[in-house]
């Protein structure tokens, strides 16, 4: 009888461990994936970004006149076709104008649609006829189009002094 009491013991000790170790569950390792850009202009990193919302938060309460150093991420909607010394990104209902600091620097011509991160200062322009003339120009727009701007134009603008492609963006960067 004593040995059956110590049988039962040690089975029941031996059911709840048991037990124990299924309702362990296991911890998954998680693995940073670190995003690989092309970097043009001066060096600037992936951190402190602000999204396409945040940037036309800021660019609502700028004035022209009124500059703020920022770094952003948003879609390229058209580049330069001549030297990519200049890109529209997607505000949303509007469009940033991006030109590059000192003329430094120019993009791949195929990066339209692509999510890129510049780092510079943004600020509101009235932009001249001409100007928008000359851009319509560059895009490859039709004569019509062109004789159709007849107005100045309140402008999103940016100076960018680095620019982060995602390095599976485009086969042109590879090239240069």
């Amino acid at each position: 009888m004593k040995n059956l009491v110590i049988l039962a013991i040690l089975l029941i000790a031996a059911v709840s461990c048991n037990e124990d170790k299924k309702k362990e569950t296991p911890v998954a390792e998680t693995e940073t994936v670190e995003m690989a850009y092309h970097s043009f202009g001066e060096e600037i990193t992936d951190a402190n970004v602000m999204s396409k919302d945040e940037i036309v938060e800021k660019y609502k309460s700028l004035k022209p006149g009124d500059t703020v150093a920022v770094k952003f991420t948003s879609e390229v909607k058209e580049v330069c076709q001549n030297k990519g010394c200049w890109m529209r990104m997607n505000m949303g209902e509007e469009e940033a104008m991006v030109k590059f600091k000192d003329y430094g620097f120019f993009m791949p011509k195929d990066i339209a649609g692509q999510q890129v991160i510049v780092d510079g200062v943004a600020f509101v322009e009235e932009m001249s006829v001409e100007e928008q003339r000359h851009y319509a120009e560059d895009a490859g727009k039709s004569k019509e189009e062109i004789a159709a701007i007849t107005e100045p134009r309140r402008t999103l603008s940016f100076i960018s002094s680095g620019v982060l492609i995602p390095a599976e963006a485009t086969s042109e960067v590879e090239n240069q």
